[in-house]
């Protein structure tokens, strides 16, 4: 099975180096290989739970919204008006 690693990372606007792509492309279908050995395993005894449901707490001593605000934001080391203001850590690349 080959699988072109480079257009799935252009398609997903992933850098992958060489060398990355070289390892990707023999681990990726290692990985689908196991994907249907899982797919093929035999389930047949095994029992569905439909009962099942989320548990939910009740929401109790609930704070208004801004009771902290001024408190948080007098504690950032910046701010921008209303926000708090942190580094950029994400860039988009067009290409």
């Amino acid at each position: 099975m080959t699988i072109d690693v480079s257009a799935l990372a252009k398609l997903a606007r992933l850098e992958v180096s060489e060398t990355e792509l070289k390892t990707l492309e023999q681990e990726i279908p290692e990985i689908l290989t196991f994907v249907e050995t899982i797919q093929k395993a035999d389930i047949s005894g095994v029992a569905e739970t439909k009962g099942l449901h989320n548990v939910m707490r009740e929401d109790s001593g609930a704070i208004e919204s801004g009771t902290h605000t001024e408190t948080i934001l007098k504690a950032a080391p910046a701010r921008e008006g209303d926000r708090v203001a942190v580094k950029q850590v994400l860039t988009r690349k067009n290409k």
